[in-house]
């Protein structure tokens, strides 16, 4: 038998490769995220909170159980906005107004300029990396996805172990 509190660990590990995978592309590989693509590491992180809190508390309680529910649907939110980006690059629908541009309104048109001309654009509607088909935001999806059920699974569950 598995105690449920590795489940927690499991989780956190995996949400913690899978953002020091999306900024290892970002700084090893040079490859520039665009604002969806930032979008989709808030739920890793907070999701990453939550199940330190349910560590701390316990998971097979009430509240643990309730924080990895909690957990689970930070995981969902995180894939939405994963399937969201994946069918911008798509192109099955358009992206957010900020989709095209990590620039920053200033206080002059002399400065707005110098920092466009110094920003790379990074565009929402094209995939950066894939493999098989597959872009990161898809792979995203998928491990959030993945992410959710296991931490569904830990929060339904009533006891401390898992048979």
């Amino acid at each position: 038998m598995v105690a449920i509190r590795r489940l927690p660990v499991l989780i956190f590990l995996a949400s913690a490769a899978t953002l020091a995978g999306a900024f290892a592309f970002q700084y090893f590989g040079g490859l520039q995220p665009c604002i969806l693509c930032l979008y989709q590491r808030y739920p890793h992180g907070i999701a990453m909170v939550l199940l330190v809190a349910a560590l701390v508390l316990g998971t097979g309680g009430r509240v643990g159980r309730g924080l990895m529910f909690l957990c689970g649907a930070v995981f969902l939110v995180g894939a939405g906005i994963a399937v969201y980006h994946v069918g911008v690059e798509q192109h099955w629908w358009l992206g957010t107004a900020s989709c095209g541009t990590t620039a920053s309104p200033s206080a002059n048109l002399a400065e707005l300029r110098a920092r466009l001309l110094a920003t790379p654009v990074v565009r929402c509607d094209e995939a950066a990396w894939s493999l098989f088909g597959i872009s990161m935001a898809g792979y995203n999806g998928l491990i959030s996805l993945a992410l959710a059920a296991l931490s569904g699974f830990a929060a339904a569950r009533p006891d401390d172990r898992i048979a």
